[in-house]
């Protein structure tokens, strides 16, 4: 039996291959019709995603231990879970104002299969290797291979470099028992069944890979300290909804009025976490960063950091209506 006969007998035992009876007539079924037949089985991706989730838990715990040490975390993958690696590294920066050397996707093919199919890119595994060892990587370092058949030849390639390198290694796929599972340090099997167009693994393993890429970043955000409870304290304020996010939040930390919040954030460039330092400890922009440093990062340490009778709370703060002597 020649390799590509057996591949194929190989693809057909996926869960992912298999053909789903429930939708059987669905070109025969009214626009209605599909788009409930979509939504009831989207609804069971979290499902699958919940069954995964202890061994999402650990894999993060890695992956951000290592980035609390000043490692790099590295998607890759091949079409759809390619496409959203890079979508999820691309939105760290904006949103928690991380180095976007930090975060990086890796699609196989290049920026080009971003928007275009890349023929044959996904089977070659060394240029997957060679596209994560290039990186140089370290024991702080992780990578992320996400593939639904988990058995993509580039990321395979990639996932051997990271353990090669001795960084952590993660792989999610949606089939049980899928080769990359047994190449990495964290195996994450999101199994979602058969998908409504039979193979299409846009579809639901696409929605669950989101939903554990989703988990991934922003628990690594979390825990470099880039949140303020469940407020977005790292933003980078690019716009004007954003300059206005800014502004509320740290009117809603602090309990300022506008014009103070707008002052505080206009003296201290624009950065949050420095004007709420400031505000609420009474400190210049140097002396809050400098707290800031002191803390890793986190506005709640550097907060509980200084002894409660050097600071006010937002009652005491509102009533003054003060306006620092440091703001213009």
């Amino acid at each position: 039996m020649d390799q590509a006969h057996q591949e194929e007998l190989e693809l057909k035992a996926f869960t992912t291959e298999s053909v789903d009876p429930r939708y059987s007539d669905l070109d025969r079924m009214s626009t209605s019709e599909i788009v409930g037949a979509m939504n009831e089985a989207e609804m069971e991706v979290p499902l699958a995603v919940r069954r995964a989730l202890p061994q999402i838990s650990t894999a993060i715990d890695a992956i951000s231990e290592g980035m609390e040490s000043g490692g790099r975390l590295f998607y890759v993958g091949a079409g759809t879970p390619g496409r959203l690696g890079v979508l999820d590294a691309s939105e760290c920066p904006p949103t928690f104002s991380i180095d976007p050397d930090r975060v990086v996707g890796i699609i196989a093919g290049g920026p080009d299969a971003l928007t275009t199919a890349v023929e044959g890119a996904e089977d070659d595994r060394q240029a997957g290797y060679e596209a994560v060892a290039l990186r140089g990587l370290g024991p702080h370092d992780s990578v992320v291979g996400v593939t639904a058949s988990g058995r993509t030849p580039y990321v395979l390639g990639a996932v051997q470099a990271a353990r090669d390198a001795g960084a952590v290694s993660v792989g999610i796929s949606s089939n049980a028992g899928a080769v990359l599972s047994g190449l990495v340090d964290h195996p994450i099997e999101v199994v979602v069944g058969p998908e409504i167009i039979t193979g299409s693994t846009r579809l639901k393993a696409g929605s669950a890979q989101k939903q554990v890429l989703n988990m991934i970043s922003t628990v690594c955000m979390v825990r470099l300290g880039k949140t303020y409870g469940n407020l977005m304290v790292d933003v980078s304020a690019t716009n004007r909804k954003l300059e206005a996010r800014a502004r509320n939040l740290v009117m809603h930390i602090t309990g300022c009025d506008e014009r103070s919040a707008a002052d505080a954030l206009r003296a201290s460039s624009g950065k949050v976490k420095v004007a709420v330092v400031c505000l609420v400890l009474d400190v210049d922009p140097q002396q809050a960063r400098s707290l800031l440093a002191r803390a890793g990062g986190s506005l709640r340490s550097a907060l509980e950091a200084v002894p409660a009778v050097h600071s006010r709370g937002p009652e005491e703060r509102s009533e003054e209506g003060r306006t620092a002597p440091w703001t213009c």
